[in-house]
């Protein structure tokens, strides 16, 4: 009954190796290399909500934004 179990967990670990590889499964993996990447990484993501809210505006300006909208603009405008 013990061999059963150490081969069962030999098979559990060389499951995870293959389905993980050589990752380490306990720390998470970091996007950005350095501090220069991560801001431009966060300045692009800012850029993209503000044009994205700026397209909302359409053709009858500030009218067609939501209170919250108008809100989350204007922090962004501020950065």
């Amino acid at each position: 009954m013990e061999a059963l179990f150490i081969v069962l967990g030999i098979v559990i670990v060389l499951l995870a190796y293959r389905k993980f590889g050589r990752k380490n499964i306990f720390t998470k993996e970091e996007k950005y290399y350095t501090i220069d990447d991560q801001y431009n990484a966060e300045r692009r993501n800012r850029e993209i909500e503000i044009d994205s809210l700026l397209t909302k505006m359409g053709k009858n300006g500030v009218n067609d934004l939501s209170e919250k909208d108008r809100k989350r603009l204007e922090e962004l405008s501020k950065k």
